[in-house]
């Protein structure tokens, strides 16, 4: 197995491959090839640990160990055994194996990651839990048998210091898409109007600050055979935080524990001094004193039936809002329901592929600066 030349996958929101494609490339990862479900790169074990520290958009990482041809169990289980699995792992690290079969002669998927767990643990000694931290994962399509192995851990959204949330939270590495599919760069304002627990604005002040996503948490990869912790600190210690220089992402809602939990998890990531949170509804929002920037909201859009008056109201008022005080401002607004994004009157760009958010499919509706 080659180790400064593995296939690394990062994990996108399907629909927002490309996004995240141009994230990597801008980030220097070598020649990131988008495709359903996310971006291929290449790199070494030190471009794996950067894929998760640094990436904003990532879900996960995952790192392509090798391939063999199984057109049956006990084939899958001989060439299990013989796979190099002490070069990875660590027989003192518990692992886990989730397999999926898809046009294949083995097409029992809970089988096959028995056989899988089994060959680790009776070759390499490690024991199997369906608890462990380290996830292996096998993918057999066409009897071609994939394995690869899932370096983050949790998902990436967790960026471990959100302390407080509230109904239907936006992801981070979603709202960090979202960003920069509005064309946030990290230098102008930005403006959350719904702001909720403030997950755009921190995730833009963030950002703007140079600070590294993945700086409060741990991953899966620190668990493997592969890993020096004196690289990985070195690392993280390369990356220098910028100097924001005042106000300039302002958060506001009509909920007073909304805007509670913004200021609480702004204060935990480090950026509350750049960011500004008020108690108010869309129809008191003033235009603060500095270059036009960003709006970016995330609106309700779903709910019971009767509500859909309410909201149709709700989505006008924020369109003449934003059309009467936001000259020169560019929006983004996200939501499931065309219908809403045209009630509000804005001039919207064609909008954005459809992207699953909880469940539900949502688009990005932008428009270019207002007149």
């Amino acid at each position: 197995m080659t180790t400064d030349d593995l296939e690394i996958f990062l994990v996108a929101p399907p629909g927002l491959e490309g996004v995240l494609a141009d994230e990597a490339r801008a980030a220097g990862f070598a020649t990131p090839e988008a495709s359903p479900g996310g971006v291929t790169t290449r790199g070494n074990w030190s471009e794996v640990w950067r894929a998760n520290l640094t990436l904003r958009g990532a879900t996960r990482v995952l790192v392509r160990l090798g391939e063999f041809r199984a057109f049956h169990m006990a084939q899958l289980d001989k060439r299990a055994r013989k796979f190099p699995w002490a070069d990875v792992l660590r027989a003192d690290v518990p692992v886990r194996v989730e397999a999926v079969c898809k046009r294949s002669k083995i097409y029992h998927h809970k089988g096959a990651a028995q056989r899988v767990e089994r060959a680790i643990s009776e070759t390499l000694g490690a024991s199997v839990s369906k608890d462990a931290a380290l996830t292996i994962k096998v993918r057999i399509d066409d009897n071609l048998v994939t394995i690869s192995l899932d370096s983050s851990g949790e998902s990436l959204h967790k960026r471990g210091h959100k302390t407080a949330t509230g109904k239907a939270p936006m992801r981070e590495n979603l709202a960090a898409l979202f960003l920069r599919a509005a064309g946030y760069d990290g230098q102008e304002a930005v403006i959350d109007p719904m702001c909720g627990s403030g997950t755009f604005l921190i995730e833009a002040a963030e950002r703007a600050a140079a600070l590294l996503p993945g700086r409060s948490r741990s991953f899966a990869f620190e668990k493997l055979a592969t890993f020096d912790p004196a690289a990985f600190e070195a690392l993280r210690a390369a990356s220098t935080p910028a100097a924001i220089g005042g106000v300039r992402f302002f958060g506001s809602d009509r909920n007073a524990g909304a805007i509670a939990n913004g200021r609480k998890n702004a204060e935990s990531a480090g950026v509350s001094e750049a960011i500004q949170f008020t108690e108010a509804a869309i129809s008191d929002l003033e235009r603060p004193e500095i270059a036009p920037g960003l709006i970016i909201v995330n609106p309700p859009y779903g709910g019971r039936i009767g509500n859909k008056k309410l909201l149709f109201a709700l989505y006008g008022t924020m369109g003449k809002v934003f059309q009467e005080r936001f000259s020169s401002w560019r929006v983004g607004i996200i939501t499931s329901d065309g219908g809403l994004a045209k009630a509000t009157g804005l001039p919207f760009l064609p909008p954005g592929p459809p992207i699953d958010h909880g469940g539900t499919k949502v688009k990005l509706y932008q428009t270019a600066p207002l007149p």
